[in-house]
Parts: structure tokens; C-alpha cells; sequence
């Protein structure tokens, strides 16, 4: 994934290119791309026409807020599609959501306009998340920030932010990834009530 999920990252060019000279299929997923393109990165969907050992996918579920109904699209090597064709389930897009793909790009300005402020709440919430000393935040090129939580069980933490006040946060707790939260960015009250969670748990005062 790239920008991947949790951590944020993106592969770069020269990282891609060297996967690429594998005798091996790479599948690139790009679901959080249009995040990143704000903060200059750039999607690789045009090299699926210069490698035919790449597919790079793409969805409407984080740009649009269309997850619900399972609708996107990708760049494949000309080999691999009739493969494709043969296991691809019937009407596997339904119509609500053919309309909804449709509905979104008749406005594409909108939906930059909405990405250009996600990726901005995701940047000032990050910076306040470090006057936790309890939160040690990762970079993030999607809009979501990925957390290192430090002296503290993540796990317990999550549970105090859901059930006394309301915020939800993602727990990671697997042998590469222990201890950590991903919390995702939203409207500026959101980051202002996530805020004040945090210092209420902390004991913190501002």
C-alpha cells in the first residue's frame, strides 16, 4: 500500500522501481493516494503502462466516503485482464454504486477541496498529538496518524477514549506492530474533542 496503512509511508520511486525487476507480480494498492498528492507525492497508476508486471488499484471508498458500497478501479497489464475477466463475479459493481462513482466525479473540485482539508486537520492534529508524552506520532502521508503509544497499555487507552468520552481509535497490538493507536482525521471539533480526551486521560491541563 501506498500511502500504507497504518503506518502512513509511501514506496518511492526507486523502491518500486527494484520491486518491479523481480520476477514477480507487483500489485500496488493506492486507496489513500489523493492524501498524498497533496503533500507533493505522486501516484505510479501511468507506470502499469510501462511494466507489464504491475497493477496498481484504486478506490472510491476513502477519497469519495464511498466504502459502503465496494466501487473502484485499476491499471493492469494487457496479459492479465482477459485472466481477470474469466474470475470476475457478474454485476460484481451494482447500480447504487455505478451511480455513486458517477455522482462523485461530477465534482471533482469538491472532493479536492475535502481531501486539501483533511490533509490539513491531519497535519495540526499531529503536531498537537506530540505534546502528549505519552504518543510518539509517525508521519503520515493519509489521513490517518499512527501512533506509538509509550508507558502506557494501548489497549486500555483506546477503551478509556471510547467509553468514558466518546473517541474511537483504531489498537494495534500484533508482534510488528504492539502498543500503537491509529487515529484518523476528521473535522476540527473532532481533533478538538480528540484533544481534550487525550488530556482528560493524560490528566493533563493545557
Amino acid at each position: 500500500c501506498s500511502p500504507n496503512n497504518p503506518s502512513g509511508n509511501i514506496i518511492s520511486d526507486d523502491e518500486l522501481r527494484r520491486l518491479l525487476e523481480l520476477p514477480v507480480l507487483v500489485v500496488l494498492d493506492e486507496a489513500y493516494v489523493e492524501f498524498a498528492q497533496v503533500s507533493g507525492a505522486t501516484s505510479h497508476i501511468t507506470w502499469a503502462a510501462a511494466y507489464d508486471n504491475l497493477c496498481v488499484l484504486r478506490t472510491f471508498s476513502k477519497l469519495a466516503g464511498l466504502a459502503g458500497l465496494r466501487v473502484g478501479y485499476g491499471a493492469f497489464p494487457a496479459w492479465l485482464v482477459p485472466h481477470m475477466m474469466k474470475i470476475k463475479q457478474p454485476y460484481n459493481v451494482n447500480v447504487a454504486a455505478n451511480l455513486a462513482a458517477l455522482g462523485a466525479l461530477e465534482d471533482t473540485a469538491w472532493l479536492d477541496e475535502h481531501v486539501r482539508l483533511l490533509v490539513l486537520e491531519r497535519e495540526q492534529m499531529s503536531a498537537a498529538l506530540f505534546d502528549f508524552d505519552f504518543l510518539n506520532p509517525f508521519p503520515s502521508y493519509s489521513n490517518f496518524v499512527l501512533c506509538e503509544v509509550l508507558g502506557r497499555d494501548a489497549g486500555e487507552l483506546k477503551k478509556q477514549l471510547q467509553n468514558k468520552h466518546g473517541v474511537l481509535v483504531r489498537h494495534y497490538n500484533k508482534p510488528l506492530l504492539s502498543n500503537y493507536i491509529r487515529i484518523s482525521a476528521g473535522r476540527p471539533q473532532d481533533t478538538e474533542r480528540l484533544l481534550d480526551a487525550l488530556q482528560q486521560v493524560s490528566g493533563s491541563e493545557k
